[in-house]
Formats: structure tokens, sequence, C-alpha cells
């Protein structure tokens, strides 16, 4: 199966969202799409989201699926709001409850919050399979980066989040809680061991000057030349580079907003007695500053 792939990127976050699809006229699925955050306002728009809109309209697709690779911290997620226009089912990897979990204590939610995943339609478990359309889905359970890491394994299309990066770009931090170099690590041989010409869709890239921004590569470019894992490089060095630069790294701009949201299936909070959302700052509990 050869899927058809629309790529989209959101230049504030340097998110790419995609739209899968069989044919015009056909099925598809949304994957990873973005909920536009102004953090000095503490405004939110659907801009990024109404161009998926856009295009589905255009090629007359019935969006069966929107799709999470994880809770991502680098941008807020419009899935609730597209799984409303499109009447989609929402989906993410089971690991989502780990994560929820984590979250329900660092930013004190109440009752009003439980963190089993039922804010998400589907939770998925390893390998398991659904159609989108004529497309058969494969979930493969990609931990490492986050603790509910997924790759949508979709015909000859594998959409991989932030699980390994453009072969320059290396892979993902593994500093959030329930990352862990060595799963993450499994999880790129995971990848890699898919055939060579597997098309890998990425969520992020950051392209060093003189290259735009590269949603796609494949699997071959990655095993031959991805600067982390590539050519064969054992797990031990991987987990020390990785344990290293990690360390150095600052923490995503949008980190906390986006939690916050993204647990609950890209839906902002419940309003408070005044009718009025708030997200919280809990204070000097996310990483170090860095200069």
């Amino acid at each position: 199966m050869h899927p058809t792939v629309e790529a989209f990127r959101d230049a504030q976050t340097g998110t790419f969202s995609y739209v899968v699809y069989d044919a015009p006229g056909g099925s598809a699925a949304i994957i990873d799409p973005v909920l536009d955050f102004d953090p000095v306002s503490a405004r939110t728009s659907t801009e990024s989201a109404e161009r998926l809109l856009a295009f589905v309209a255009e090629q007359r697709l019935h969006v069966e699926w929107v799709l999470e690779t994880h809770a991502h911290a680098d941008h807020l997620s419009a899935g609730g709001f597209l799984k409303d226009r499109l009447a989609a089912r929402l989906g993410i990897g089971r690991g989502i409850t780990a994560v929820q979990a984590w979250c329900q204590q660092l930013f004190g939610l109440g009752a009003e919050f439980v963190a089993d995943g039922s804010q998400f339609d589907r939770l998925f478990d390893a390998d398991e399979c659904f159609t989108i359309g004529q497309l058969h889905a494969r979930a493969l359970a990609t931990p490492g980066h986050t603790s509910d890491g997924l790759t949508y394994v979709i015909g000859d299309a594998a959409f991989v989040g932030d699980t390994v990066f453009a072969p320059d770009n290396g892979s993902a931090r593994c500093d959030f809680p329930g990352g862990d170099a060595q799963r993450l690590y499994d999880s790129i041989q995971l990848i890699l061991a898919l055939p060579p010409t597997t098309r890998l869709f990425l969520c992020h890239d950051y392209p060093p000057a003189g290259r735009a921004p590269l949603s796609q590569t494949t699997v071959a470019a990655e095993a031959a030349a991805n600067i982390h894992v590539g050519n064969g490089r054992t797990a031990a060095d991987f987990v020390q580079m990785r344990r290293a630069r990690d360390a150095s790294l600052p923490q995503p701009r949008l980190i906390l907003p986006a939690l916050q949201v993204n647990i609950r299936g890209g839906r902002l909070p419940p309003p408070e007695a005044n009718g009025l959302r708030y997200l919280k700052l809990p204070l000097n509990q996310i990483g170090e500053a860095h200069d």
C-alpha cells in the first residue's frame, strides 16, 4: 500500500501535521494537529487546524481518525477541535495514562480530571491493527522520548512522532518524565527494522543553516546516516550521548501549557466558577534554567 500523505508545517512550533488518505474522495486520518497558542496573551486559535480542514474538504475526504503520536510538550493539540468538527475518533497510545498520572500530580488537578485515558476514544496497544478506509494501519509502540510514544505504520509510511529526527538531527530527548534513553534506542531499532524503502514522516525538523525543513526521510537513509543511531552505533554509546546532550537542553517553550491541554485530548481545562478557563504554572518544577 502506498497511501497519499500531505504535510503541513506550523512555523511557530516547527511541528509537522499530516493528512494520510487512501484516495481523493476516500478515507483519511489526521496526525498530530496543532492548536495555535500565544503564550503572551494566552489566546488560542485554530488557524493551523483550519488549514487541515480546508485540505480535507478540497479532497472530499472522510476523516475517520485523529491520531496523536504522544502527548506533545512543544505544542498544543487541536485533536479535540478536529474530533468535534469531523466526528472522527481520537486515538493515542495506552501509555498516555502514565503521562496523565504524572501531570495530575504536577498540576494539582482536581476530581474533574481522571487519569484513565477516557479523554480519548481509543488507546492503542503495541502492535494493535486498525483501518483507515482501504488502508491497513498498525500502532508500533516506540517509547523512550515519552512513555506513550507510538509510531503509526500505514502501508509504506510510518509516522514516527518525536522518536527519530532527520539524519542530520539525530534523535529526540529522553529527559521528560517516563523518558529513557535505552528504551528510545530500542524503539528506533524497531523503526529501522521496517523495510528500507519505508517513508518516515517526522513530527519536527530543526534544520541547520542552508537546509529547508524536512518532513520526510526513509528507513534506509536513517540507518546509513543518522548522526545518533546510524551506521551501527551501539546502545551504550547512544545512551551516554543522549544523557549528556539532554542535560544541556532548555525546556520546550510551551511545555506547561501543552501538557495540560494534550492530556485532555486537545481540550482546554474546564471553566472555573467565574466562567473562565485557566492554565496552571507550577513554579520551580520543570527542568533547570539554561543560558
